[in-house]
C-alpha cells in the first residue's frame, strides 16, 4: 500500500509572540510585512489591519529612524483602540541600537525585535551594538528573530571562512562556502544572544537567500546544527507566478520535511498591488501540505473539449467565493468549517469519482451529456439537480450540509 510519508517536525523551542506561539510543535505562523512608511500611522495601520484579517499572525513593520519609531509606537495605540490585537515585529537595520534605546516606549510597543547581524556595524562596534539591541530584548522580554541574510552577510566572517577554504586540499565551491557563512552567522549571533541574557525560547532564526536549492541547503543545515524556532522565506521572491513557485518549492519541500516553524512569501507586489497576496500564498502552500485548513478547499477540472461550457468554472468560482465571503461568520458559527471539501466538476469523466472524494460535490453536465447534475454527498448520490436554477440550488445545498455537519462540534476544529 501506498502511504504518504510526513516527516516528524523538527523539535524547536517554543517562543512567544504575543499572543501567537511559534515553534516548540505549535501549527506553522503566517507572517508578512508592510511596504508603508511607518512614520504614516495612518496608511501603515490601514495595511497591518488587511494583512492581519487576511491571517497573517504576525506583522513585521519597518523601524528606520525616529519618526518610524515614533509612528510604531503610535501605530500599537492605534491597534488597541480598534481592538486587534496584532503580534508586531519591528525591523531594525543600522540603527536599531540607537532607537531602542532612545524610545523605551518602543521597546514596548513591539513584540519582536528583527535584527540582521550583518547590519548592525563593524568591528567593534558590531558586537556593542548587536548586544544593545539583545539586552533590549532580554529586559523587556521581547522575542528576537535573528534574520542572517544572502545579501548583507557578515563581511569578517565571510573573509576568514574563504580563506580557511582556500587552504583546503580541496576547497568547496563558492557557493556553498557562503551557504556555510550563513549557517554559521546566524549560530554564532545566537550564541550571542544567550551569553547577553536571551533565552532560548525568545530566539528565532533566519537564513535567507534568493535561490531555491541555498534555502533548502541552508535550512537543512541549519535545522541538523540547531534547535532554535526557524523562520522560512526566500529574501527576493520575485513577482507574480515566478515569486510564488519559487516560495512555494522551497518553503514546501523544508515544510514536508519537518524544517519550519513560521513562513513568508517575500513576493514583490505590482504597483498599487493587493500587499495580502503573500498573506493568501502562505496559507495555500500550507493547506495544500496539509499542515493548516483555513478555508474550505473547490475542487474543479481544468476543463476540456468535453467541457465546452463555461458553467462550470463559473459555479466553481461562484462557490469558492462564496465560502471566502462566509468564512469570518462561519469560522465562529461552525468550528472545522475550514476542512470541508467541495467538488464542481465539468463533465461525467471524473466528475461523479471526484465528487465521491469530497464532502459534497456535484458532476455538471458535459458537451453531448443529459442536462442534469447528480450531487453526492458523503460518498453517496443524494439527488440531481436540473433547470436553470442548478447553482443556486447546489449552493443551499452546501450551506445546508455545513449546518448539519458543523454546528456546535467544538472537536471539529482544526488549528
Amino acid at each position: 500500500m501506498v502511504q504518504l510519508i510526513q516527516n516528524p517536525r523538527h523539535k524547536t523551542h517554543a517562543v512567544k509572540v504575543r499572543n501567537v506561539t511559534i515553534g516548540g510543535g505549535a501549527p506553522v505562523v503566517v507572517q508578512s510585512m508592510t511596504n508603508t512608511d511607518t512614520a504614516d500611522v495612518d496608511k501603515t495601520f490601514e495595511q497591518v489591519k488587511d494583512l492581519f484579517l487576511a491571517g497573517s499572525e504576525v506583522v513585521r513593520i519597518t523601524v528606520d529612524r525616529e519618526e518610524a519609531a515614533r509612528g510604531a509606537i503610535a501605530l500599537r495605540e492605534r491597534l488597541i483602540q480598534a481592538n486587534l490585537d496584532v503580534p508586531l515585529a519591528g525591523c531594525f537595520h543600522y540603527n536599531g541600537h540607537t532607537l531602542l534605546s532612545d524610545f523605551p516606549d518602543l521597546c514596548e510597543a513591539l513584540d519582536k525585535y528583527r535584527i540582521n547581524p550583518g547590519n548592525v556595524g563593524f568591528g567593534k562596534k558590531k558586537d556593542a551594538q548587536f548586544e544593545s539591541m539583545l539586552e533590549k530584548a532580554a529586559q523587556y522580554d521581547k522575542a528576537v528573530r535573528i534574520g542572517v541574510n544572502w545579501g548583507s552577510l557578515d563581511a569578517a566572517l565571510a573573509t576568514k571562512l574563504m580563506d580557511e577554504n582556500a587552504a583546503r586540499a580541496e576547497p568547496w565551491e563558492a557557493d556553498a562556502v557562503m551557504r556555510e557563512t550563513l549557517v554559521q552567522s546566524a549560530l554564532i549571533s545566537a550564541e550571542q544572544a544567550l551569553a547577553v541574557g536571551l533565552r532560548k525560547d525568545q530566539i528565532i532564526l533566519s537564513a535567507k537567500v534568493s535561490r531555491v536549492q541555498d534555502l533548502i541547503a541552508v535550512y537543512t543545515a541549519l535545522a541538523a546544527r540547531c534547535d532554535y524556532a526557524l523562520h522560512l522565506g526566500l529574501t527576493e521572491a520575485g513577482m507574480a507566478s515566478k515569486g510564488i513557485v519559487a516560495t512555494a518549492l522551497g518553503e514546501g519541500i523544508l515544510l514536508q520535511q519537518g524544517i519550519g516553524d513560521t513562513i513568508r512569501a517575500s513576493l514583490t507586489p505590482e504597483p498599487n498591488g493587493d500587499r495580502t497576496l503573500e498573506v493568501r500564498v502562505c496559507k495555500e502552500i500550507l493547506q495544500a501540505l496539509g499542515l493548516r485548513s483555513f478555508t474550505p478547499e473547490v475542487a474543479a477540472c481544468p476543463g476540456c473539449g468535453r467541457t465546452t461550457s463555461t458553467f462550470f468554472q463559473e459555479l466553481a468560482q461562484d462557490i469558492q467565493r462564496y465560502l471566502d465571503q462566509k468564512m469570518p461568520v462561519w469560522r465562529e458559527q461552525y468550528p472545522g468549517v475550514e476542512t470541508l471539501k467541495v467538488a464542481v466538476m465539468g463533465c461525467i469523466v471524473n466528475g461523479p469519482g471526484e465528487s465521491k472524494h469530497a464532502d459534497i460535490g456535484i458532476s455538471l453536465p458535459g458537451t453531448g451529456e443529459s442536462p442534469v447534475a447528480p450531487v453526492f454527498i458523503d460518498g453517496k448520490k443524494a439527488q440531481t439537480l436540473r433547470g436553470d436554477r442548478i447553482a443556486e440550488e447546489f449552493q443551499g445545498l452546501v450551506e445546508g450540509y455545513i449546518k448539519r455537519r458543523f454546528s456546535g462540534s467544538k472537536s471539529n476544529a482544526v488549528a
